[in-house]
């Protein structure tokens, strides 16, 4: 049996899918970060190559947002995959790229906005 055979069919063991699904979540608030925060450097970029640069990168973390979703697909129903993995993206968007790398402004209702994801998030995690 090769490597990559080994590799796929230890994915698919119970015990390892909560670490699995952990890593996978994580990656894909990660990626999604990058990406949107690649988006906005885009476009302020001053130079046509600045901003194709930044899209490429962009839509590579993209890329692996969907990969990282579509791994999640194997452990978990994609309702609730669909809601976590969307509403920490909305969280980490705002909290880590918007407040913190671009220092943009966050109103209480976004900070509101924000708490109601969380708690939906809790809920959908109970389920």
């Amino acid at each position: 049996m090769s490597n990559a055979r080994m590799w796929i069919d230890s994915l698919s063991r119970p015990a390892n899918a909560a670490g699995i699904t952990l890593a996978l979540v994580l990656g894909n608030l990660v990626f999604n970060i990058a990406a949107n925060a690649s988006f906005k450097v885009s476009a302020l970029s001053a130079n046509w190559r600045g901003f194709l640069t930044w899209q490429v990168i962009g839509n590579l973390a993209g890329f692996i947002t969907v990969l990282t979703l579509t791994g999640l697909l194997r452990y978990i129903p994609l309702h609730t995959a669909f809601t976590v993995t969307t509403g920490l993206a909305v969280l980490g968007v705002q909290i880590g790229a918007a407040a913190w790398l671009f220092r943009e402004p966050i109103s209480r209702a976004d900070w509101l906005g924000t708490a109601l994801i969380v708690l939906g998030i809790l809920l959908v995690g109970q389920h």
